[in-house]
């Protein structure tokens, strides 16, 4: 399988080879759960406080006084301590000690990876997740794209191959999120765009581009290629990246 090298002014440079992992089986119940193991991960663990609710010298009546056996206050008749009762413990409470990551085998870990790679040049897949993009996929750029400093020069980049629409899309789609998350330091939601993978370092000049994501092939993991468990991701390659990306 053969893609065409882009120049920055959206010519063609050349033609190469793809790495064979481009030709992997898609495989998306792996690459659910891969994703899912890597999202456990950044899960924070929460719980009560242990002797919540059951800070009380409450004791129960015992028999003969027809009522319930339950701990109740020592001033009074109210029950104390038990869920049932005002200001008792909670039933089952989150705790800490709860293993919130998910197991996945290497093996499959790999599979996943190369199934979410093959799933980026994929038309129907692309299209699928709402992408909009003009020409041949997948999209590679010559390694002068990497040099590039300001964002204007990657804007007018992505425009000669008819990448922009897309991230006009994303910018688009930025709303107020429903909900609490609105007071918790997420306030919108905005959909996500094209992801740029390079050799070395991270090209700086798009990280500010809406909706779009900036990695090395080092830093790429499976959650870059398949945002929300669904694959397709439109992904914009270097020369370089596409070659250091076969010794993965």
């Amino acid at each position: 399988m053969k893609a065409q090298v882009k120049t920055i002014e959206g010519g063609v440079a050349k033609e190469i080879e793809l790495p064979a992992l481009f030709s992997e089986e898609y495989r998306p119940d792996l690459i659910k759960k891969a994703v899912m193991a890597l999202q456990s991960t950044r899960r924070q663990p929460h719980g009560t406080y242990p002797f919540a609710g059951i800070c009380s010298s409450a004791v129960g009546w015992g028999s003969g006084r027809g009522a319930s056996h339950v701990p109740r206050l020592k001033n009074g008749s109210r029950a104390a301590k038990v869920p049932q009762a005002k200001g008792g413990r909670e039933a089952h409470p989150p705790v800490v000690a709860k293993i919130l990551i998910k197991e996945i085998n290497q093996k499959e870990k790999q599979k996943a990876f190369r199934s979410a790679v093959a799933a980026s040049i994929r038309e129907d897949l692309i299209t699928c997740r709402g992408h909009l993009f003009d020409g041949a996929i997948p999209v590679v750029f010559e390694d002068k794209f990497e040099t590039l400093e300001r964002t204007q020069d990657v804007i007018s980049a992505l425009s000669s191959i008819g990448l922009y629409n897309d991230i006009e899309r994303a910018k688009d789609s930025r709303k107020v999120r429903a909900g609490r998350g609105k007071m918790r330091g997420r306030r919108y939601k905005q959909r996500k765009s094209l992801l740029i993978v390079t050799n070395t370092a991270p090209l700086r000049a798009a990280r500010n581009l809406a909706g779009v994501d900036v990695v090395t092939v080092d830093q790429l993991n499976v959650e870059h290629l398949a945002p929300g468990m669904q694959a397709g991701r439109l992904t914009v390659w270097t020369e370089s990246a596409l070659i250091r990306l076969e010794g993965r």
